[in-house]
């Protein structure tokens, strides 16, 4: 399965005032996971944007497990769960270093024009990627591990 494993440090101002992170801070954790996936396949969110093309999220889901506090070394897991040509969904595990979650949770996500928010088709738009992500798709369905 191609899972890509991004390591983050917790930072103090992360954490709220019971000393665990701040709940909104694992979505910001995911986008780097995210990032982190798309960069490993060969891809960047950059080039979309030089083209006016922006990715934004349009549905969240996050389950808590187990807090996880300043000082804490974690890692967030993120893999593609499912790819239809113009929706994606990314799939997240923020662990810690014995491989306890923490957190778990998944972002649902769209391409659009940044000037119209027209949404777009990936698989026309940026037909490499969207190769690319089939394949993906298919590893995670057979357990390939990348």
């Amino acid at each position: 399965m191609t899972v890509v494993k991004t390591p983050i440090e917790v930072r103090y101002q992360e954490t709220d005032q019971m000393g665990v992170v701040y709940h909104a801070n694992y979505l910001v954790w995911f986008e780097i996971g995210r990032t982190k996936f798309v960069e490993s396949l060969g891809f960047a969110y950059t080039d979309m944007e030089k083209d006016k093309i922006v990715s934004p999220v349009i549905d969240v889901h996050i389950s808590y497990k187990h807090p996880v506090r300043y000082g804490d070394k974690i890692y967030v897991e993120t893999w593609l769960e499912k790819y239809d040509g113009i929706r994606t969904v990314y799939r997240y595990n923020v662990i810690d270093e014995n491989k306890r979650i923490a957190v778990t949770g998944k972002t649902t996500h769209v391409i659009v024009h940044k000037d119209t928010f027209k949404p777009l088709a990936l698989k026309r738009m940026y037909p490499n990627w969207h190769d690319v992500y089939k394949k993906a798709l298919k590893d995670t369905k057979h357990g390939v591990r990348a």
